[in-house]
């Protein structure tokens, strides 16, 4: 069954808002896919970043993906935001504040930045498993921020996107791309990976590349938790995911469905981020039946998900579309 929550705007805004350009269209949708860390190596903490940690990653997008549609509404009238999904985790709460949405900062980051007044409908269809370090509400802000640059005709380089995406947290300047990228800084600092690349060639001979499998559960693991620890504990001795021992010591099934994965035959499987999700890869049809038998017969994971990688994000213009007042 789905679950949906809705949330419009208090007070009206009263400066004008330009008029809505015919040669634009009414409402854009972006299927925005997850991500994951094929590496991430963690460093101190800074203060100069409100604690964040030095990191040092390579960014993968994978084919799963939430859907976020923007569409212009009468001038002055507002946001609303409207969630759909089966697994919305702690965003269908009651308590939530969902003008802290992931979507709604960047409606209103994109906003400021192009002198706009947030008078839009965003509607999200999520896929991608809440709290699972897949980086579902980065990609949220990052569809969003795509949406809103080809609704208002901005046409602004993937660099300016990036800025605004910046402001907002790491994992979203990565995700306005998708593909392969090093992010660096605190994540926010991004060096993509460009296809065809010696590097792009590298990941894909090594076997980040291709079908893999998500186990994804209904637990969620908060992130400044998994840092608490690791900042307790350490790496693991071998881990490319610097988070993954703190990740699993929080969330043990992980580490049971790595270990269930790798033992199937899976090229690479870790947790995503940090956590709990965990991603194979799968370099043929066989071996990926062989962990999905793994995980169903050891139930380590709650569900699992097929994706591809890597992924890109899709836009999809709508020339004429009914929105609510």
């Amino acid at each position: 069954m789905s679950a949906a929550t809705a949330l419009s705007a208090g007070s009206p805004v009263t400066a004008t808002a330009p008029e809505h350009r015919p040669d634009t269209p009414a409402m854009v949708s972006v299927d925005c896919p997850a991500k994951t860390n094929l590496t991430l190596e963690v460093g101190a903490s800074r203060a100069e970043w409100g604690g964040r940690h030095e990191l040092d990653t390579i960014y993968c997008a994978i084919s799963l993906t939430d859907t976020v549609s923007a569409a212009v509404k009468p001038a002055g009238t507002g946001f609303s935001l409207d969630l759909a999904g089966k697994h919305l985790g702690d965003l269908a709460s009651s308590s939530a504040d969902m003008r802290r949405n992931h979507a709604v900062m960047a409606l209103f980051a994109m906003a400021e930045a192009a002198g706009r007044e947030p008078d839009i409908a965003l509607t999200i269809d999520k896929r991608i498993p809440v709290g699972a370090g897949l980086a579902g509400g980065s990609a949220d802000a990052a569809a969003t921020i795509l949406a809103l640059d080809k609704l208002w005709g901005l046409n602004w380089p993937i660099e300016r996107l990036r800025e605004v995406a910046a402001t907002l947290g790491a994992d979203m300047p990565f995700c306005v791309a998708g593909g392969y990228a090093r992010g660096t800084g605190y994540g926010e600092v991004i060096e993509s990976i460009d296809e065809g690349s010696e590097t792009e060639r590298a990941l894909r001979a090594d076997g980040y590349a291709g079908a893999l499998l998500v186990g994804a559960y209904r637990t969620q693991l908060s992130t400044p938790d998994v840092y608490r620890l690791f900042d307790a504990i350490g790496a693991g001795s071998g881990d490319r995911n610097h988070l993954q021992k703190a990740a699993i010591r929080l969330h043990p099934r992980s580490g049971q469905a790595v270990d269930a994965a790798l033992e199937a035959g899976a090229r690479h499987a870790f947790v995503s981020g940090s956590g709990p999700s965990v991603v194979a890869f799968t370099p043929t049809p066989a071996v990926r039946r062989q962990v999905l038998a793994a995980w169903e017969r050891s139930g380590a994971v709650d569900r699992i998900i097929a994706a591809e990688a890597p992924a890109r994000p899709h836009i999809h213009p709508h020339i004429s579309v009914t929105v609510a007042r």
